[in-house]
């Protein structure tokens, strides 16, 4: 069954085809009417070339005379500060904006083209304008910062992620005031609209808004500068802080590779900041040395005559041997027997501690005025630890670790001289030379 009599399906689609012929041949004559004639177009076109040329002449000036002079003057001055505005690119950026100025004088003052044509070249020459001084705008907060990083305060105190930060709010108002000359609309109006994008904005820039909180957080309290040396090992972070910006952190590890960490995540994990101990000029020695057990022994008089010739033992000796004669002789007036453990006797490993806390004592690149200490550790099957504790006086990693290279090299070559060896494993070799010693077995065949 049809819905429409066969006769008027035709009448239909000529309906139809005649209205879109129709709407295509009103927006061609709307076109049309407002398009420029060949002659005004012409002119227009002559008028704008003039005055281009006008701008580039202007702009060549600028350029590459004035822009010439300033460089010669700054070369020749004695301040850093003027040759970091011409490094930023501040006077580049800067000389780009006459030419623009006289364009914009131009096309605003002469009739080029009839209504409504004729906003569009002063609106376009506006917003190249504003985005000029925009980008002049950034390039003198970037040569701020290099200006303030010349001063030592810079490296507790960086403002690079609030320059970072004047920079984005810089563009922002800037692209606003381009599209409000654009589609010639009051600026309120788009800021108007921003409320309610804010929930969109807060989801698209969550991390830069976060690390801008963190940096302001980080630089405020003092927890990071550009130099210290940081440990993060959620980050695989292990050397000195080189940049502090708006959203990261860049660090330069010891193996020259950079590992760059969102600002946030410095209050989100655990991190180690050497700062202090380079502030302090001490760093600690924590390392312990393995003793055989078996060497530890009692001294006799002999071996303690002899141990007294060691300058740093002698405090130590001295007193502690008066000590032990005078506590055995009351022990023998008393009635006890002289004999076996009843006696006091000094030992080697006792000796040896008191040797080792003295020769640090008397280093001279350790700080005697902080904590020392040497201490016996829990026995383990690989011997009994003797740590030592204290702080070196130099902080510089080469240095710091030959002051315990040196340390730990003496005191293992002075072991054998108290009679205590070191504990060592077995390596193969000593297998080999076991085995070399071992008595052949008698029933086998010589």
């Amino acid at each position: 069954m049809l819905l429409f009599p066969p006769n008027l399906s035709p009448l239909v689609a000529d309906t139809a085809a005649e209205r879109t012929v129709t709407h295509l041949q009103n927006s061609l004559q709307f076109f049309t009417e407002r398009l420029p004639s060949t002659t005004e177009l012409l002119a227009s076109l002559i008028t704008l070339s003039a005055l281009l040329l006008v701008c580039g002449v202007v702009w060549l000036f600028f350029s590459r005379v004035v822009l010439k002079v300033f460089s010669t003057v700054i070369k020749k001055t004695q301040t850093r500060w003027d040759d970091i505005l011409e490094d930023s690119a501040v006077l580049t950026r800067l000389a780009q904006l006459p030419p623009l100025l006289v364009l914009y004088s131009g096309v605003s003052v002469i009739p080029l083209l009839e209504p409504p044509w004729d906003q569009l070249l002063p609106r376009l020459s506006l917003a190249a304008i504003l985005i000029v001084i925009a980008r002049s705008i950034s390039a003198t907060f970037g040569a701020i910062n290099g200006i303030y990083s010349l001063y030592t305060v810079s490296l507790s105190r960086p403002i690079k992620g609030f320059i970072q930060v004047f920079q984005v709010i810089t563009y922002f108002l800037c692209a606003i005031l381009v599209l409000s000359v654009l589609m010639d609309r009051s600026p309120l109006v788009f800021f108007t609209g921003l409320g309610a994008m804010t929930a969109v904005l807060m989801l698209v820039f969550r991390d830069t808004l976060l690390s801008l909180v963190a940096g302001v957080q980080l630089t405020s309290t003092n927890q990071i500068n550009v130099g210290d040396w940081i440990e993060m090992p959620a980050f695989g972070a292990d050397g000195t802080v080189i940049d502090i910006a708006l959203n990261t952190v860049t660090v330069q590890n010891f193996d020259n590779t950079m590992t760059m960490i969102p600002a946030h995540k410095f209050l989100e994990n655990s991190f180690r900041n050497w700062r202090s101990v380079f502030d302090e000029g001490a760093r600690r020695i924590r390392r312990h040395l393995l003793v055989d057990i078996d060497s530890i022994r009692f001294l006799s008089d002999e071996e303690l005559d002899k141990l007294e010739e060691i300058e740093v033992l002698k405090p130590y000796l001295l007193p502690r041997r008066e000590e032990v004669a005078a506590y055995n002789k009351q022990l023998v007036q008393e009635g006890g027997l002289p004999a076996g453990a009843n006696l006091r006797s000094l030992t080697n490993f006792g000796t040896f501690r008191a040797y080792v806390d003295g020769y640090l004592r008397a280093h001279p690149d350790l700080r005697g005025d902080l904590s020392m200490m040497v201490r016996h550790l829990q026995p383990t099957p690989h011997g009994i630890p003797l740590e030592l504790y204290c702080f070196s006086a130099k902080t510089a990693w080469p240095i710091y670790e030959g002051i315990q290279a040196d340390i730990f090299e003496h005191l293992i070559a002075v072991m054998p001289y108290f009679g205590l060896r070191s504990y060592q494993a077995p390596s193969g070799h000593d297998l080999i030379e076991l085995a070399s010693f071992a008595p052949s077995d008698p029933a086998e065949p010589t």
